[in-house]
């Protein structure tokens, strides 16, 4: 697989297929390896979307393509590279909504709803 332009996908969303993943969250899955492995997806958020609190088996690489998220670590803009610990847990919201690139070297575990 081959994406161009990746930091101009904010205006032509429409090039990927985007399936619901939590409310105001939409998730274009690029890879996935199963319960074990690696997968890799970007997320498009809403203004004012948030994922809960979740823990990470593994690294967790993300790319901030557009717009801005934050954590507690703060906020994180286009452009900005976020890289989470295995065993680390955040949540995150998108204020002005976002789209990410996210690459999970394990799977991620849901912790609160």
């Amino acid at each position: 697989m081959i994406l161009h332009n990746l930091f101009s996908l904010a205006e032509y969303p429409e090039r990927l297929a985007w399936e619901p993943f939590r409310p105001g969250v939409t998730i274009c899955r690029l890879y996935d390896e199963g319960q074990q492995g690696s997968s890799a997806a970007l997320l498009k958020y809403d203004p004012g979307a948030t994922v809960p609190t979740h823990s990470h088996t593994g690294y967790e690489h993300i790319i901030v393509l557009s717009g801005a998220q934050s954590d507690y670590q703060g906020t994180h803009k286009a452009g900005t590279l976020v890289i989470n610990l295995p065993d680390s847990s955040h949540q995150i919201a998108s204020e002005e909504g976002c789209i990410v690139l996210v690459i999970w070297a394990r799977p991620v575990v849901i912790t609160e709803n």
